[in-house]
């Protein structure tokens, strides 16, 4: 035994069996390396062809999304789902015009997939018109018959561009899993020759093995879960129970900063939104990105106190300034939550929650949580149906006018045309309870043109008297941004028989900065009819001084907030004053509103505001009283 050993002692490789190790060595270290190029290329193809297939099927899910609300729309006229119907149909679009912009294979089909999205359009106006006009049946043939068969016809093809993806991701997947195994079994040849190259092999084949089964689940740009992996988390708390709640997450403003910043700067941004969000929640918590500036949170807990606990976090995350490249920026987030109900399936959930997120962001609330349907759904139909049916009539709905004073002469310039709503039964109805329901639904745009057509017949009654009286009318978001609405501006004109220049569209701050490209086109269509413009609310907002430079504006209107602490507060009259140089710089006349007293009236005046009204000078009132008003005013002058 002894002579064994000092043999096996004694022994020393020979050269030749040292260079043929070392040639085995180098020839399976390189064709490792080559299967290593080989599996990144599968990689970054399983990427582009997996983009493509997420791309597909969220255009075909915002398709049957799209056709569900106008089903939806058949049964409840004015409800919540029609509301939607018209932002989900140009989100559906938008999703499948950017497959067609990116798609290189199969161009023309996307092309022509996209183009018969579009062409729905008319089909579902045509539709919503005959429920407007309580044709029920006339709706449901056309849905039946032209709808129904479109939108199935687009999702067959969605379907089939999908699964031609699919089918090469498959493929892909399957080379990338055998060139992994190739990988392991090198690995493992070559142990015997080096535990090093065995490690390192091994090492290789799991980083590779482990990137396959991440692409399909995390986000390149956060590191975040992405779209699919959440809704993977959700599915699997609906069916483990307890009711999971979910949070969808916005970032108010990040559109104004990826176009004036870049988007290079738009990425930085979300990558740390992504790393705060992260940071904010517990770590049974799930935090993910959906796309865009869309961010959701999942808390697999049902105590009802966590989403509000949650959201406070969440936004507390935004309370630091994001510092980008050099330039700090500012921002807020919209936060909507919702709990699972008992019958709640994965789309119902997530739906509930993106809608209690847009209603948060629509009303600046910062966060809001999905109620659903009950007492609180029932009062906001009884509410709608009621004002949908007096609207035409002269006794409930009316408009009362506040004057518009020059402060250099103290003459009334103008008025601003306030709604009121007296209900039959239950008497006068403020504006703050029946304007933002009215809002949210369809029923804004009758709403809108019945204010119109009031406010321009009685400024047409006033100039028969002989009194040019320009009447300011607040159009909300909604209006604004519907592409028939300066058509129907010019019409109710038309019909009124009064100039355009006695006529003030006012539109809020937060309007216009919602869609900037769309609400400065509506409004330079607006002002060919001569018609002014009127940008309120100003400094509440968070508008863009590249985009006010743009604005087809003639007045700027300064909101009261800031008006009522004039005398007493520094900063606001600093605000103020400074507000008043840019209106006049921009060549805007400037408004100041809420004056109350003849001390903010006199300080508005010395730093040369044009325009003011409020309590001091008169409160609204109907127009019987403005037009006596008027008539003495008329009486003074001449004498």
């Amino acid at each position: 035994m002894g002579a064994i050993r000092a043999r096996v002692a004694a022994w020393r490789p020979r050269p030749w069996v040292t260079a043929l190790l070392a040639t085995t060595l180098a020839v399976l270290s390189g064709l490792a390396l080559l299967d290593a190029g080989r599996h990144a290329r599968i990689v970054d193809e399983l990427s582009a062809v997996g983009s493509q297939v997420t791309a597909y099927q969220e255009a075909a899910y915002l398709s049957a999304t799209e056709l569900s609300l106008i089903q939806a729309s058949l049964a409840e006229p004015y409800g919540i789902e029609r509301a939607r119907l018209l932002g989900a149909d140009r989100q559906t679009y938008e999703a499948m015009r950017a497959i067609a912009e990116t798609e290189a294979e199969f161009a023309m089909q996307a092309g022509l997939i996209a183009v018969r999205q579009l062409n729905l359009r008319p089909q579902i106006e045509n539709f919503l018109g005959q429920l407007d006009r309580g044709d029920r049946d006339a709706a449901r043939v056309t849905l039946a018959t032209m709808l129904e068969p479109a939108y199935g016809r687009i999702a067959e093809r969605l379907g089939a561009m999908k699964n031609v993806y699919l089918a090469r991701y498959r493929d892909r997947l399957a080379s990338a899993e055998h060139d992994s195994a190739g990988l392991l079994r090198a690995s493992l040849t070559t142990f015997g020759l080096s535990l090093v190259v065995l490690a390192l092999f091994g090492w290789s084949s799991r980083a590779y093995r482990h990137a396959v089964e991440r692409l399909a689940a995390t986000d390149v740009l956060t590191g975040l879960p992405n779209r699919t992996a959440f809704t993977a988390h959700v599915q699997r708390a609906l069916t483990a129970g307890p009711a999971p709640s979910v949070l969808i997450v916005n970032i108010d403003g990040f559109r104004y900063v990826n176009d004036q910043l870049g988007p290079r700067v738009g990425d930085l941004l979300l990558s740390e939104a992504g790393r705060r969000l992260a940071a904010s929640v517990r770590s049974t918590d799930v935090v993910s990105r959906l796309g865009g500036d869309d961010f959701a949170v999942l808390l697999l807990d049902s105590d009802p106190a966590a989403a509000p606990e949650i959201a406070a976090r969440l936004h507390a995350a935004f309370d630091e300034s994001f510092l980008l490249d050099d330039v700090t920026v500012d921002l807020e987030v919209s936060v909507g939550a919702a709990t699972a109900g008992p019958d709640d399936d994965l789309s119902t959930l997530l739906g509930h929650a993106d809608t209690a997120m847009r209603e948060a962001k629509e009303h600046r609330e910062g966060f809001r949580a999905y109620v659903g349907k009950g007492q609180d759904g029932d009062a906001r139909l009884t509410l709608l149906g009621d004002l949908r049916r007096g609207m035409d009539d002269p006794d409930q709905l009316t408009l009362h006018y506040q004057p518009k004073i020059a402060l250099a002469t103290g003459e009334m310039i103008g008025v601003e045309a306030l709604a009121r709503w007296t209900h039959p039964v239950t008497g006068p109805i403020s504006p703050g309870q029946f304007i933002p329901v009215v809002e949210s639904t369809g029923l804004i745009h009758r709403f809108t043109d019945r204010v119109l057509d009031i406010a321009l017949r009685q400024a047409g009654a006033w100039l028969t008297a002989g009194h040019r009286v320009p009447v300011a009318v607040n159009v909300s978001t909604r209006s604004l941004l519907d592409p028939t609405f300066p058509e129907r501006v010019g019409a109710a004109l038309l019909a009124a028989g009064v100039p355009g220049e006695l006529l003030c569209v006012e539109v809020t701050e937060h309007s216009v900065m919602s869609d900037p490209s769309t609400a400065i086109e509506a409004l330079r269509r607006i002002r060919e009819l001569g018609v002014k413009t009127s940008i309120d609310d100003y400094g509440t907002g968070y508008s863009s001084m590249s985009y006010l430079r743009l604005l087809p504006a003639d007045e700027l209107k300064i909101d009261r907030s800031f008006v009522m602490g004039i005398t007493a507060d520094a900063g606001s009259r600093a605000l103020v004053a400074s507000t008043v140089d840019l209106g006049h710089s921009l060549g805007l006349v400037v408004v100041a509103e809420g004056i109350e007293d003849q001390e903010t009236a006199d300080a508005l005046t010395s730093l040369g505001c044009d325009t003011a009204q409020g309590y001091h000078f008169a409160r609204p009132m109907p127009a019987a009283d403005l037009t006596a008003r008027l008539g003495a005013e008329l009486v003074t002058s001449a004498g």
